[in-house]
């Protein structure tokens, strides 16, 4: 019999909510049927995560341990939920809390509900606002918005460098691209020695405009890897993420493509313009509709209805926190080998490489990702070749100074854990945690985080999943473009309008882009983050 997490800890109104919104399918049915029922639903589920915990502005910021007008306003310092813990307990050595996250050789554990495409495009998200600074870890180079800048650069002028600037009506408002095997990627950043960056993407110094790629050394080709111009630093890491940002270039210039043909006295800027603003929008509802609905475990398919945000006294200006940065190191759901076109490939051989995406063609890349299985997020399952990256997420999370875990979980409107039977039912987890920290009041918020077990019917632990669901929301729902005076046909068209109100998710983007290439329906019918396999359990209260 499977050893259970105690909820001893969750709080009675929490569990008493997670089992009607799991169970009763008619009902939640219905309601979704019933425009002004789905309305109420969406609005107080919604409303319910992000109340959870207290709203912006933060009172706090990694600049320093009290309130100064600086850390109210300078936004090249993560935020934070609670103050800095200072001083700070005496904590585990390091090198223990890390084989806590260590993966047994052939002991991977998988997800039960996601393919791989959900950590890929999870991934695509934060890294266009989860942006820590590599040389002073306390700060950030974000604009804290959902705003695609993976796709489009973090400046005015990483953005021009990357459009066709034309007024041609065959590239008009465009992004720029090149052709391998009949299909469209982003340039290649570097000239064929693979050393110089291509002139167009350099100032008058010859230094780059837009952000090297994180993490390629000097003595690799860049040209042989075939890394991309794109808009991101870390876009190029995996060909995962280079799939993600190719497969949103060719949707904004398809969007750009019937902006002109409808609009064909508008200049290159305003096309350009417009289609960043409707990609972006249903770039916002791709995230809800899509990669929330997959985490979520209730019935009811949540919708991003901007008005949800506009009475809503959480509708804040964002700026991104020190405890988000951290609580997305998904590492755990990497795979130490992917199925790929001519057999298994070691994930870490992937790592900026974009010509397993070329050699394979986006269509296919998409359908390969999901249909490889997920691992499942937690401790023991951090593959070899990520402990590094492990390794910095501990320190930051210590030399950020975070409060306990237990501290995150009273902010979360949970009790705090006093048994390790609250965090996981796993005997051998407990044990190993035990020896290492002794108890949970004593334990770290990075560790907590994938200490707990998975919830039923999400890839998602209690803590994570409830902080994952107050900041998407609060996060998407309050960004400029859906604000209750611009969201309108005189910012995105008429045209625009009806693109955004279709049905969102990485499946109908692919499906969208029928015409423009050949699309087999097989494989577009694969394109999902749920596991096809996956069967809703019913947990106990």
């Amino acid at each position: 019999m499977q050893n259970l997490r105690s909820k001893s800890a969750d709080g009675f109104i929490r569990r008493l909510r997670s089992y009607v919104l799991q169970r009763f399918e008619p009902l939640w049915a219905f309601a979704a049927r019933v425009p002004f029922l789905a309305k109420i639903v969406n609005r107080s589920i919604i409303n319910t995560a992000v109340n959870t915990t207290r709203s912006r502005p933060h009172v706090y910021s990694t600049v320093s341990p009290y309130t100064s007008w600086v850390s109210l306003t300078d936004k090249t310092y993560f935020a934070r939920h609670l103050p800095a813990r200072d001083p700070q307990p005496q904590l585990p050595d390091r090198e223990k809390v890390l084989a806590l996250f260590q993966r047994p050789e052939n002991g991977e554990r998988q997800c039960p509900k996601s393919t791989l495409l959900f950590p890929a495009f999870a991934q695509y998200l934060t890294d266009g606002f989860l942006r820590t600074e590599m040389s002073a870890r306390s700060r950030t180079t974000s604009n804290h918005e959902i705003d695609l800048s993976p796709l489009y650069g973090r400046t005015w002028a990483q953005t021009d460098v990357l459009r066709t600037k034309s007024e041609d009506p065959l590239l008009r408002g465009r992004l720029k691209v090149q052709q391998i095997l009949g299909e469209d990627y982003p340039p290649f950043l570097f000239e064929e020695d693979g050393r110089t960056y291509k002139r167009e993407f350099t100032d008058a110094n010859r230094a780059l405009i837009l952000d090297p790629p994180l993490g390629l050394k000097s003595d690799v080709d860049g040209a042989a890897r075939q890394i991309f111009a794109v808009g991101g630093d870390r876009v190029n890491a995996t060909p995962f993420v280079s799939m993600m940002n190719t497969l949103f270039l060719r949707e904004h210039n398809r969007i750009a493509e019937n902006l002109v043909s409808r609009n064909t006295d508008w200049d290159d800027e305003r096309i350009f313009q417009t289609a960043r603003a409707i990609l972006i929008v249903v770039f916002i509802k791709v995230v809800i509709e899509d990669y929330i609905n997959h985490i979520s475990s209730v019935y009811f398919r949540l919708k991003a209805d901007p008005s949800v945000a506009w009475p809503a006294k959480w509708n804040r200006p964002n700026w991104m926190t020190v405890e988000f940065a951290l609580l997305y190191r998904w590492h755990s759901m990497i795979p130490d080998q992917v199925a790929w076109a001519n057999g298994d490939v070691a994930s870490a051989k992937m790592f900026l490489d974009n010509s397993y995406l070329t050699n394979v063609g986006l269509l296919k890349a998409l359908s390969l990702t999901s249909e490889q299985r997920a691992c499942a997020l937690g401790l023991f399952n951090t593959p070899a070749f990520l402990a590094e990256v492990e390794k910095r997420a501990i320190d930051q999370g210590r030399d950020s100074k975070v409060a306990s875990y237990n501290d995150y979980r009273k902010a979360m409107g949970l009790r705090p854990a006093d048994d390790w039977s609250q965090l996981t039912g796993d005997p051998a987890r407990r044990r190993a945690l035990t020896a290492v920290y002794g108890s949970p009041e004593q334990l770290e918020f990075y560790v907590g985080l994938f200490a707990e077990d998975v919830n039923a019917n999400t890839p998602m632990p209690l803590l994570i999943g409830t902080m994952v669901a107050l900041d998407a929301f609060s996060q998407a729902l309050t960004n400029p473009l859906l604000s209750e005076h611009v969201f309108n046909a005189g910012t995105f068209t008429e045209w625009g309008m009806s693109e955004i109100e279709k049905p969102q998710s990485v499946q109908e983007i692919v499906r969208r882009q029928a015409g423009r290439q050949a699309l087999d329906e097989a494989s577009v019918a694969k394109i999902r983050m749920t596991r096809p396999d996956w069967e809703r359990t019913f947990d106990r209260f």
